[in-house]
């Protein structure tokens, strides 16, 4: 896991990546979906991988080339999810 968060079944968090606690807040529906969908597009020295462009990336595996990591409903599910997120009152 590269983030942490919120998450208190998980013993491990992540500290590559930005706490997610918050997320909802912090960022609007479009802004999360272009973070899951493409974060180079922000940062282009993220390291955090597109989950649903498939065009110029490189080191992809044959038989995942042209294929995305999530398909769009699945993009949906994780901005709906990180929306949630809000900072407690």
């Amino acid at each position: 896991m590269c983030h942490s968060g919120p998450f208190p079944e998980q013993r491990f968090q992540g500290t590559l990546a930005p706490n997610l606690q918050g997320a909802g807040s912090r960022w609007s529906e479009g802004q999360l979906r272009l973070r899951v969908v493409d974060s180079s597009r922000l940062n282009p020295a993220s390291i955090m991988p597109s989950y649903y462009r498939v065009d110029g990336l490189t080191r992809v595996g044959r038989i995942w080339q042209g294929k995305p990591v999530l398909d769009a409903e699945q993009i949906e599910d994780v901005v709906a999810f990180l929306a949630t997120l809000k900072e407690a009152p």
